[in-house]
């Protein structure tokens, strides 16, 4: 392959979740920028979830009188957020739009949030979506608006008397601005700016002026009477945003150590286009250093970009959903259930002894359509996986129950396309000795792609 087609698997690899070989045609007939370009075409399309329709939280439940059980409810609430998460992963997996949809995956883990609504938890990732490459401004305000973030970091009891800083210190030091950048009694005067900020039962933002505290408050060096979306805008007016905002984009899409020049680049850019997504991005992916050999092939793939990779790429379909929400379950990364507000840490922190060895296992056994042993990995929450594994104290094995699309993976590969570059579109680093033997040896196309998809190198992008 020509070394623009290398360039152009980079790419996707970072800008979306892989390459497959139906898009070989464009790789070797496109310049790097003409793929950027139609990448961001191809992600103009917004799709939003809609598996949960309408919002009820338990208060209202009760109030109407529901003869459900209260065991029933929540039940119930499981299955919707259950049910989130494949629609989700599905997604990913079978869209055209690639590139919007692994910036939610970004978004969604800037903005990290738990909630047990599944409807606030749709409404939230729908924001993250429509934003994804647009606004941050834009999305930002309106996070600062959700229910689920309300929820989640408490703003919905921030009322004047009583004022409670858990959103006004997140939104600084992990949304915009960063640690280092503000002190204590900014934290305090934000947090009096976001007063009666709240929703109703409707799942509909609200302020409640009788909540809101309007006395003069001092931030930032200014002093005023200021409220939630002045607080915003002053923090967007520092460069310091701009620079913490292209440090995570750096981290997630070229390298888990940050150049600063780059760094300082891609700030300039953000900060100088009032915080457009879209321009940032296409500086990073036509930027000759993107395409460095140290940024290619030497990141860990999260375990979400893992599995949607691998589904995207063979086509693969599952028969029981269940199984790939516990090989999230299993490599660490369950969607919108992060560890803490300050979402998954990622990088190598993805991996570990027993968490590799998973990694190793999963493409071949989904491929093969085997089993796997998900010992000491129940949820303690699935009364049925617990039910399964008698009460987690045995291992289980668990047919995958996954069909591989075989004869389209084959069928797309160009006649006369060598092993060789069979292996380059798989992997994204570049081929070694061990992999060159994997490739040298092998008989068939099928049995070499199984015998490296269950190699470290294919767990990098």
């Amino acid at each position: 392959m020509i070394d623009n087609s290398k360039k152009i698997r980079h790419l996707y690899s970072r800008a979306g979740f892989g390459l497959r070989f139906e898009d070989l045609r464009m790789a070797e007939h496109s310049t790097v920028k003409q793929a950027v370009e139609q990448l961001f075409k191809s992600s103009e399309e917004i799709k939003p979830l809609d598996i949960i329709a309408g919002n009820i939280d338990y208060k209202t439940f009760l109030s109407k009188g529901n003869d459900m059980t209260k065991k029933m409810f929540f039940q119930e609430q499981r299955q919707q957020e259950k049910g989130l998460n494949v629609y989700w992963v599905k997604q990913m997996s079978d869209t055209n739009a690639q590139l919007r949809e692994k910036m939610t995956l970004f978004w969604h883990n800037h903005f990290a949030c738990r909630t047990q609504n599944a409807w606030y938890a749709q409404q939230l990732n729908n924001i993250h979506r429509t934003n994804a490459i647009g606004n941050f401004k834009t999305m930002l305000l309106e996070v600062a608006k959700a229910p689920a973030m309300l929820q989640f970091l408490n703003n919905q009891q921030n009322q004047k008397n009583h004022p409670n800083e858990n959103f006004a210190r997140e939104l600084m030091e992990l949304f915009t601005i960063g640690r280092g950048n503000y002190t204590e009694q900014e934290v305090k005067e934000s947090a009096r700016a976001f007063t009666g900020w709240g929703f109703n039962q409707q799942g509909m933002f609200v302020t409640r002026p009788n909540l809101h505290d309007t006395g003069q408050k001092t931030f930032l060096g200014q002093t005023g009477n200021f409220g939630g979306e002045e607080i915003i805008d002053m923090l967007l007016a520092k460069k310091e945003t701009a620079k913490f905002i292209s440090t995570k984009l750096y981290k997630y899409l070229v390298n888990e150590t940050p150049d600063p020049a780059h760094v300082n680049a891609m700030a300039d850019v953000l900060y100088n286009s009032k915080y457009d997504i879209t321009p940032l991005l296409k500086f990073v992916f036509t930027s000759d250093w993107f395409y460095d050999l140290k940024n290619t092939g030497n990141m860990i793939k999260a375990p979400v970009e893992f599995i949607v990779s691998m589904n995207r790429q063979f086509y693969v379909q599952y028969q029981n959903p269940d199984i790939m929400m516990q090989f999230e379950r299993t490599l660490g990364q369950v969607l919108f259930y992060p560890p803490n507000v300050a979402g998954w840490p990622g990088g190598k922190n993805w991996i570990d002894s027993s968490s590799l060895m998973y990694r190793i296992k999963i493409p071949s056994t989904v491929l093969n359509g085997g089993v796997i042993d998900f010992t000491g990995k129940a949820d303690p929450e699935d009364e049925a996986f617990i039910t399964n594994t008698l009460k987690s104290k045995q291992a289980v094995a668990t047919q995958v129950q996954t069909q591989p699309d075989w004869d389209k993976f084959l069928g797309e590969i160009p006649a006369h396309t060598s092993k060789t570059t069979i292996a380059q579109v798989i992997l994204s680093p570049a081929l070694n000795s061990s992999v060159m033997d994997v490739v040298n040896r092998s008989t068939d196309i099928k049995t070499m792609v199984i015998e490296l998809v269950s190699t470290p190198e294919y767990q990098l992008s």
